[in-house]
């Protein structure tokens, strides 16, 4: 089975809906104080790569963390996965290129497990790419590739099968998000689910303040070079004529609530066309990009009970600096 929701006779209402949706939130955000902008829209085709080679990076740590998981515990996964023995959706939220979740999909497959891969992603470049590569990989592999924002899309894959669903929300994804607002998205997951259906959701715990800090600073400055392609991606798209060189990376982490938080800072007083609006910047101003939260076993606990699911297990790599929780919903 092959399908991407975004067909040739939608396409162009699609992407002018999603241009303008783009051009809205940026400029919101920038009229906004503090300054911020979306986090989701780093991954353009340039961001999509940039990311890439961060994952590759010694300082960063999660994927390893993860892939370590996924790489060498890979039987507890499936077996925690499939223990009820029936047909099932695997979707997963934010794919990227899957690297972790494939070893995954490979075991289901040796195994003859009866399961359909529906990959969400508000990338149309990575879901071309991962589409491509998994269908050379895993010949025989159902997918179904869904573009868009989480919500918009789990209800999408509702109404496409009434199979139980199995949802990855991998990498720390949850972690791109204020703590406050994490309660209220796992209960939005709650309600997008039904009874016995199964999330599996990785965390980034708590560890050394500069283990952490060295992960969003690397000294090859590709963390700062994805935050300013945003600034390109705005420029390139919505007739913007930010000066890069102006702006200047900062991430900052604290200990004790556990955000990490990146900034891109003006290094000067200057003024921004962005279309038919100008926004002024004053000298050391920050523009918030993106919180990367840190999380604590209590943490992961409150917050399943608080969104009315129940832990049925977790599996941590090798090192104990991240876990991969199997909530059940209740």
């Amino acid at each position: 089975m092959e399908l991407n929701i975004n067909t040739k006779s939608n396409h162009n209402d699609t992407a002018h809906t999603a241009h303008i949706k783009f051009h809205r939130e940026v400029i919101d955000g920038l009229k906004s104080n503090p300054k911020t902008l979306p986090s989701k829209y780093f991954y353009d085709k340039n961001g999509d790569g940039l990311f890439q080679q961060i994952m590759a990076m010694p300082e960063y740590y999660l994927t390893k963390c993860e892939l370590d998981i996924f790489c060498n515990k890979t039987v507890e996964i499936a077996n925690m996965l499939t223990a009820e023995n029936e047909p099932f959706d695997l979707i997963e939220m934010g794919a990227g290129d899957a690297m972790k979740s494939s070893y995954l999909l490979k075991e289901l497959m040796k195994r003859g497990v009866d399961f359909t891969y529906m990959p969400i992603d508000i990338s149309d470049n990575i879901l071309t790419v991962l589409h491509n590569k998994l269908k050379a990989d895993m010949p025989k592999l159902a997918i179904v590739s869904l573009k868009g924002e989480y919500f918009d899309m789990l209800y999408q894959a509702a109404s496409l099968s009434q199979k139980k669903k199995v949802v990855l929300f991998l990498g720390s994804n949850i972690g791109n998000m204020e703590f406050e607002d994490t309660f209220s998205f796992c209960r939005e997951l709650n309600k997008n689910l039904s009874p016995d259906d199964i999330l599996l959701m990785g965390f980034d715990l708590k560890k050394n303040p500069q283990t952490i800090l060295n992960a969003y600073h690397d000294k090859m400055g590709i963390t700062a070079a994805f935050n300013l392609n945003l600034l390109t991606r705005i420029n390139r798209e919505i007739e913007a004529d930010f000066q890069l060189d102006q702006f200047q990376h900062y991430p900052h982490y604290d200990p004790i609530t556990g955000a990490c938080r990146s900034y891109l800072i003006s290094l000067v007083d200057q003024q921004v066309q962005i279309g038919e609006e100008k926004i002024s910047f004053a000298k050391n101003e920050p523009i918030y990009m993106e919180v990367s939260q840190k999380f604590s076993m209590n943490d992961i606990e409150q917050l399943a009970q608080n969104s009315c699911f129940n832990i049925i297990g977790e599996i941590t790599d090798s090192k104990n600096w991240f876990v991969d929780s199997f909530w059940k919903k209740i």
